[in-house]
């Protein structure tokens, strides 16, 4: 069942030093007053002019196999092709901050307020990813309410584009999810528009399932190894009584 996910503009501030460390500011460095000001005034602008939506929908086993393969341009192996066959459920998503934030960071850059622009444009990125956040916990309560989320259990979600996974899965994904109910398009280069916005799957399964060695060849390109930190168990998102 396909379901509309509810995200307010308000529960998607960023935190000042998650801006800055988008920017390359490292977090024992102490930016001057005008810096701080600036991501503040990217966080503000942010959240007037976004309108996060949301969908998801679960889907099967069997379903996801053809969504995954996609095109055929999979890495092999990869983490995602070797624990969704064993997951307890998988559902597909789509999130979008909205076509306000990305005219409004080009409208910056053709101002020539570069340094504005490009604040806004992390703050953006840091955006999408708690948006992303959101809809994986409507999910864990989802799953919650009928009983199919042990304790003992973790949630990862994984997008094309990483991990292996290659970008052109978005086809597929994008014909079993019709995300444009929520304003989303797909170019033919496989990228998402509004650009501000995440897609793919959410994996629910036991805990060890996850712990994958991040050795593979394309764990090389990765700056963040963020899988790791992204792991979270059920107790972690929603209380269990």
């Amino acid at each position: 069942m396909r379901q509309i996910v509810e995200i307010s503009s308000s529960e998607l501030a960023p935190a000042v030093s998650a801006v800055l460390k988008a920017q390359g500011i490292p977090e024992n460095i102490i930016p001057d007053e005008r810096i701080m000001d600036m991501a503040k005034q990217s966080i503000s602008l942010l959240q007037d002019i976004s309108r996060p939506k949301g969908i998801m929908m679960e889907i099967s086993t069997n379903d996801f196999s053809s969504i995954y393969f996609g095109e055929g341009k999979n890495e092999i192996p990869s983490p995602l092709e070797t624990i969704y066959p064993y997951s307890d459920s998988l559902a597909i998503f789509a999130l979008t901050l909205g076509e306000n934030v990305d005219r409004e960071i080009t409208a910056l850059f053709e101002k020539n307020e570069f340094a504005l622009a490009s604040m806004l444009d992390s703050a953006a990125s840091e955006a999408a990813e708690m948006a992303a956040d959101i809809v994986e916990t409507s999910y864990a309560r989802t799953l919650k309410k009928t009983g199919q989320l042990p304790s003992s259990s973790a949630l990862l979600r994984f997008s094309p584009g990483y991990c292996g996974w290659h970008i052109s899965a978005q086809k597929r994904l994008f014909a079993f999810l019709k995300p444009e109910q929520i304003g989303l398009s797909l170019r033919e280069s496989f990228l998402m528009q509004p650009l501000k916005s995440i897609s793919g799957v959410i994996v629910a399964a036991t805990r060890e399932i996850f712990l994958f060695d991040d050795d593979f060849t394309f764990c090389e390109d990765c700056k963040t190894h963020s899988c790791r930190k992204r792991i979270r168990a059920p107790k972690k998102i929603i209380p269990f009584e």
